[in-house]
């Protein structure tokens, strides 16, 4: 029997190196949105910054280990086989539970998702041996530390309110204080606001990154605590005069503070959080040596040695997990999709919005408006300036690149941090537990709202966003114990054969969300967007269209041709497909047409010729892909109910028609792939000649309605694809003569040109 423990000890080791990659992953961004979003430095620097901060955290980690041993349950009311199956069922549920949400670019709490796993498999196991001892569910007490579960729980609704609240509150009154334009303030008050800040962000490495580890004598933390309103004073006075003498030197004192505050959330989230990841596998070896040296019978030995309080992580161990975490903290694309999430929903700049609006959003963003309209009329008129002018945004250098604009400043920046590392350090001083993720994301969350980034065209969407979040935030907890209860049950009556299918679901699922997060990363990057510069003249955005025209057309002609095949097949999962691309390639022209207002604002006088034809080619574009949109979902959607098949003579005539749109397309993508216009004329001529044969159709087929027998459902199909088709077809010739046009003009300023060199 030894033999299985030590398989499953050597499967503890790989799944907890998995498990720490997932969970940097999903941290990373509690410790990095406000320096990237901020941009106080490069991504090297800032991430050389965080590094050192897990290193040092991660060598003097704490003593929490303890709460994957005895936090949540009572290891004396356990035998050995039993507390294996617990940890074995916890650390395979976490793994999935965090890349899921990795992968869908949420960051979650690992903190309450290592919590909820424990209670989840240690009431599924607990229940078992209740139910085998025919005792009371009653005594369930007596296996679960239920008390810890509902300090987590209650952490959880005071974290994400007092977060949110303090946030906005301390930015709506430095913004007032410092405005935009914060460079002559600065030199008055930044000292003081350097020294509070410093001296909040030593009062988090203290009380969070230091208070409990292993190395500092209970003597000097007992002593800490009593002196420790004379410490902060001190630290105060000390911080305050240091960074009124840096300022006086030039030196941004904001960027002083975000890198400490990005070093102290890095250093307390490996110092802290590392039980998360490495909690139960160094549990699970610790129980096997326990059991090993004791020489009784795996299932007669119960896990009493687990609550004693003087067993510490090897060093080593520590050395490991702090290198593993600092490598994923620098190579995990999935962390800087988390990353984005943050930093997306907390900008200051509108742009295109990750979330889609839902009822709730709206309905609290009506409310919103409805109390500040009110505030507003009660407010003073001179007062109401005064603020507005605090709030007013520095001109941007239209020069700059938009991807080169922090997406925040460094006021905002510092506050987050300062604000998130004063609230989790009181939290822990008052020995509640609160989740770094939590209060990190909605304090971002609190300021942007306070700093007017979300305006009345982004509001819907950002708070969307944050309900996304958070509710994904109490779904963890929720699939958290559940997904852990099964995977017990499984490991429980499966035993070794339990564990190898529930090791071969977890890597089959790893391998299969790896494969769906790359493909959408590729689609992601293959995705067509023109930049500001490539539209600044006429050429400029005709080269652009042309290849993106080229592109596209190509892509219409494939679908139409896959959509006539597949309806005549009736293959429902190739239209489905089908109805997917078209849907992909529709959403893809919109978001581009979305984002005409902004290249419009950003080009000069002598470029609006250059965006009137940009704005008609992608019109011209979004119209061809709202039809084949409309043929792909008309036809995906009589196949899935099972209506009859078009007649052979109908299937037979768009056949013909896609046969001959396809040459003309393919044509047509040559030339705009080419930029030679001249032959456009001979295409449209074959474009207005399909469109009299489609037209032909429409009529042949009220032939047929009235002389033979048809279906009700196969002519509405009928109808509306040759609509469907007819709209098409016109919307490509709209894009032709507008290019055909272009080429005239060009033609007659090389000719006027040329007549002007002669005359001189």
């Amino acid at each position: 029997m030894e033999q299985v423990y030590i398989f499953m000890l050597f499967v503890f080791a790989a799944l907890a190196v998995i498990d720490l990659t997932v969970g940097v992953s999903n941290d990373a961004g509690n410790f990095l949105n406000s320096a990237v979003g901020s941009k106080v430095s490069t991504l090297r620097t800032i991430m050389i910054v965080a590094s050192v901060g897990v290193a040092i955290g991660a060598i003097f980690s704490s003593g929490m280990m303890e709460i994957a041993r005895k936090g949540i349950f009572n290891p004396t009311e356990f035998y050995f086989d039993e507390v294996m199956v617990i940890f074995m069922a916890v650390i395979l549920a976490d793994i999935l539970l965090l890349d899921l949400f990795n992968t869908i670019g949420l960051p979650t709490s690992t903190t309450v998702s290592i919590v909820f796993e424990l209670l989840g498999a240690a009431v599924c196991v607990a229940f078992i041996k209740i139910l085998r001892m025919d005792q009371s569910l009653l005594d369930i007490k007596h296996y679960i530390n239920t008390a810890v579960a509902g300090k987590v729980i209650s952490g959880i609704f005071l974290s994400v309110a007092i977060a949110f609240v303090v946030g906005a509150i301390v930015q709506y009154v430095a913004r007032i204080v410092f405005s935009f334009r914060y460079e002559k303030s600065i030199r008055y008050i930044g000292g003081v606001f350097g020294g509070f800040s410093l001296t909040a962000l030593s009062y988090f490495i203290i009380f969070k990154g230091l208070k409990d580890v292993t190395f500092i004598p209970k003597e000097a933390v007992v002593w800490m605590d009593t002196h420790i309103g004379w410490l902060l004073l001190a630290c105060l006075v000390f911080y305050s005069i240091l960074s009124h003498i840096l300022i006086r030197l030039g030196v941004n004192i904001f960027r002083i503070i975000i890198l400490s505050g990005t070093f102290a959330l890095a250093m307390a989230f490996a110092g802290n959080d590392l039980v998360n990841f490495i909690g139960v596998p160094v549990a699970a070896y610790q129980s096997y040596d326990i059991w090993h040296h004791s020489g009784v019978a795996h299932n007669q030995l119960l896990m009493s040695g687990l609550a004693d309080g003087q067993m510490v992580t090897p060093t080593a161990i520590l050395l490991l997990t702090g290198s593993i975490m600092i490598l994923t903290l620098w190579f995990s694309k999935k962390a800087r999709h988390v990353i984005e999430t943050g930093v997306n929903l907390s900008r200051q700049s509108e742009g295109a919005e990750q979330f889609s609006s839902n009822f709730l959003s709206r309905f609290l963003v009506r409310i919103t408006v409805g109390l500040s309209n009110v505030i507003t009329f009660l407010t003073p008129k001179w007062l109401q300036s005064k603020i507005d002018r605090r709030f007013e945004k520095p001109i941007i250098d239209e020069n700059v690149k938009e991807e080169d604009l922090p997406a925040f400043d460094l006021v905002r920046a510092a506050i987050n941090l300062v604000v998130s590392s004063s609230l989790i350090a009181i939290g822990t001083s008052l020995k509640q537990p609160l989740s770094t993720t939590y209060v990190t994301f909605m304090v971002a969350m609190g300021s942007s709202l306070a700093d007017r980034a979300w305006g009345r065209d982004s509001a819907v969407y950002r708070v969307a966003g944050v309900l996304n979040v958070v509710g994904g935030w109490f779904l963890t907890a929720i699939v958290a114990c559940i997904g852990a209860f099964i995977v017990a049950g499984v490991l429980y009556y499966g035993s070794v054969i339990g564990l190898i299918v529930m090791i071969l679901v977890v890597g089959s699922l790893l391998i299969r969300n790896a494969i769906v997060y790359r493909n959408k990363q590729k689609n992601k990057a293959q995705g067509r967007h023109f930049h500001r510069a490539d539209l600044a003249t006429i050429g400029g955005v005709i080269k652009e269209s042309s290849n993106y025209v080229s592109d596209t057309i190509f892509r219409i002609d494939q679908l139409y041709s896959k959509v006539v095949k597949n309806l005549g097949t009736q293959d429902l999962s190739k239209l489905t497909k089908n109805k997917k691309n078209a849907k992909k390639l529709e959403k893809e022209l919109d978001e581009m047409k979305g984002n005409v207002y902004y290249f419009i604002k950003s080009l000069n006088e002598s470029s609006v010729a250059s965006s009137k034809f940009y704005i008609l080619i992608l019109d011209y574009l979004q119209d061809m892909a709202q039809c084949m949109a409309a043929i792909t979902l008309n036809s995906y959607e009589h196949v899935n109910n099972n209506h009859k098949n078009l007649k052979f003579n109908q299937l037979r005539d768009l056949k013909g028609i896609s046969d001959k749109m396809e040459g003309i397309f393919k044509a047509e993508a040559e030339i705009f792939k080419g930029e030679n216009y001249s032959k456009l004329h001979h295409i449209l001529a074959d474009c207005y000649a399909l469109k009299d044969e489609v037209s032909k159709m429409v009529q042949k087929q009220i032939d047929r309605i009235r002389t033979t027998e048809t279906s009700q459902k196969t002519t509405k199909l009928y109808f509306s694809i040759l609509l469907e088709t007819n709209a098409l077809i016109r919307a490509n010739n709209n894009l032709m003569l507008q290019f055909n046009e272009y080429q005239k003009q060009h033609n007659k300023k090389l000719k006027t040109m040329g007549i002007s060199r002669l005359a001189n």
